[in-house]
């Protein structure tokens, strides 16, 4: 048995399905259109419902500072094995905004839910190697990244850099949308000073924000990470959300 056939299958989504985000905290990254997903799965394993298919295990809500909420959707995916039966389930966990602090106040989204099981079947999908290639940096959408084109590490570096983590509510917004890396030396030090572990934190970050390092924080979420990250008890409530 080929073990990455249904992989290489879903690996590399077509340049259509593709766009590139020119704006927030994911500038810069690549957008996957989700039907191109649907599409896929059904090339490979059927029509959903008959040859893969998900369900919706879990919706809720939690509370965020400034009077905003957060939706999130909890699903399961399956897909037929050979023998005619249901696979052990693929689980997704996916976020959105059900209400946002906006310019002229709080917004609420009728769609958060919708839109929380879209990144939740996404986040599920990755496991069977759904736009793998996209997630693992190896395509864009115009060319692959091959090892020789691979930026070299900086030798200059310090070899024990501290992590990539966000800044210090008190520490002013730097020019621009990003923080600095000074200010997320200083959020470091609060973050320790909870007595959160380090990968708790960049899961906290990636899991709810999308930011993958100190450098991706922007001024508009600083405060608010800064206060959740301060209140050791509503972030241990939060970050319980990630294994219901």
């Amino acid at each position: 048995m080929d073990y990455m056939d249904i992989w290489n299958k879903l690996k590399q989504p077509p340049t259509s399905a593709l766009k590139k985000i020119t704006g927030g905290r994911l500038a810069g990254k690549t957008d996957i259109n989700p039907q191109w997903r649907y599409q896929a799965m059904t090339e490979v394993f059927g029509v959903c419902g008959r040859g893969w298919k998900y369900t919706i295990d879990k919706l809720w809500t939690e509370p965020a500072p400034a009077g905003e909420v957060f939706a999130f959707a909890q699903i399961s995916v399956y897909i037929r094995e050979d023998s005619g039966e249901w696979s052990a389930p693929i689980p997704g966990i996916g976020g959105s905004m059900l209400v946002e602090s906006e310019k002229s106040g709080l917004h609420s989204n009728d769609e958060a839910y919708k839109m929380a099981t879209t990144d939740a079947l996404s986040v599920a999908l990755k496991m069977l190697g759904v736009a793998a290639d996209i997630y693992a940096g190896k395509f864009d959408g115009s060319k692959y990244d091959t090892p020789a084109e691979k930026k070299k590490p900086d030798k200059k570096a310090p070899a024990n850099k501290e992590p990539d983590v966000p800044m210090s509510p008190g520490a002013s917004a730097p020019p621009g949308d990003k923080i600095s890396e000074d200010q997320g030396k200083r959020m470091f030090a609060i973050s320790q000073g909870a007595k959160i572990p380090t990968e708790s934190l960049k899961l906290f970050l990636m899991h709810f924000y999308g930011f993958e390092h100190s450098k991706d924080i922007t001024k508009a979420k600083y405060k608010e990470i800064c206060e959740i990250l301060m209140d050791r008890a509503k972030f241990d409530s939060i970050m319980k959300t990630i294994s219901k």
